[in-house]
């Protein structure tokens, strides 16, 4: 028989200390607002921006800041507003300023919760919220298109690899970016080519690959700067998407190729979206979840942890050890007090 809970285990930050200061500490379960719902975490995920943040710090955090952002898990319970019943299953993206998804439970708005379909599994659904909306974003920079080139730079990455088959299914040609140990299975997904980014001359090489073509678009997962010196890659009408970074100037003179700059910020929804902006990336979450579910989308390859070893974990993926996925599964919910 399950007894009652009345604190959980959570991860907590220490200003300055980076991962070495992430603390296994117990904190009181707390009850939710009236938008809000408590989720008991099922499957948590690691992503890039969690360990930099941790690292980086942010002005809006104190001491005992539980991070991370993916999570899924079970509603426990439910705030007055909410239209959600509890035992529903659920994956969510938590924003930066909120208590995380490094813990046992976590408390979101009820706005940044999306269903599970049944026959998607925790582990796989925890994995897709953060870089799978994020790509999703990313795309919809684009204008309605099809049958133009395109490319996304870090391929072998969970949005950079999500990315390129959300890109191949709208239409478009799809080049990218990866190690060569991508190489293969990228190719197996329907992408025009793959050039190692290790080799200095691969923009000479897809260049050539274009012919007469020109991209339409580049979808940069590297930075601000990397993405800056791949402008000359588009053609007239071109599309710059800085999912990592944005860029504060135009790469390219003015009255030339006539590029647009676009910036991905995936948190700042919790901060500006309106009602409408939620129901475009529930609509996006629906279409992910879904999409895997049904097989016509692969998830990022997964790698397992205790949550125990949460920040070893986090190390590794920071010295980027491995590859895909970093995900903790937790145990079933017991019965809150």
């Amino acid at each position: 028989m399950n007894t009652p809970v009345h604190d959980y285990a959570a991860w907590t930050w220490t200003p300055g200390n980076g991962l070495d200061g992430l603390t296994l500490a117990r904190l009181p379960v707390p009850t939710p607002g009236p938008d809000e719902v408590l989720v008991a975490n099922t499957a948590i995920a690691l992503n890039p921006v969690d360990w930099k943040m941790i690292d980086w710090g942010r002005d809006d955090w104190q001491p005992g800041q539980v991070p991370g952002v993916d999570g899924v898990g079970i509603v426990i319970a439910v705030g007055s507003e909410v239209n959600l019943r509890a035992g529903a299953r659920v994956a969510y993206h938590q924003a930066l300023s909120r208590g995380g998804s490094f813990a046992e439970y976590s408390v979101l708005r009820a706005r940044a919760v999306y269903p599970v379909p049944d026959a998607l599994d925790d582990a796989t659904a925890a994995s897709l919220p953060c870089p799978g909306l994020t790509a999703a974003q990313a795309l919809d920079k684009l204008p309605a298109c099809d049958h133009r080139d395109v490319l996304v730079t870090g391929a072998g990455g969970a949005v950079g690899y999500l990315l390129a088959q959300l890109a191949l299914q709208r239409g478009l040609r799809v080049w990218v970016t990866a190690s060569a140990k991508h190489r293969e299975h990228l190719l197996q997904l329907g992408v025009a080519g793959v050039f190692d980014y290790r080799d200095g001359h691969w923009p000479q090489h897809l260049l050539e690959a274009l012919g007469p073509r020109r991209l339409h678009g580049i979808f940069d997962t590297i930075s601000g700067s990397h993405a800056a010196s791949l402008a000359p890659l588009l053609g007239y009408n071109g599309h710059l998407v800085c999912i990592q970074d944005r860029l504060e100037s135009a790469p390219l003179p003015a009255f030339s190729t006539a590029v647009s700059l676009h910036e991905v910020a995936l948190n700042s929804i919790h901060a500006h979206g309106e009602r409408l902006d939620w129901q475009v990336l529930h609509a996006a979450a629906a279409r992910l979840m879904q999409g895997v579910a049904d097989g016509q989308l692969q998830a990022p390859a997964k790698q397992f942890f205790e949550f125990s070893e949460l920040p070893d974990a986090l190390r590794r993926l920071k010295s980027g050890d491995g590859g895909g996925k970093w995900i903790s599964r937790l145990p079933a919910p017991m019965v809150m007090a």
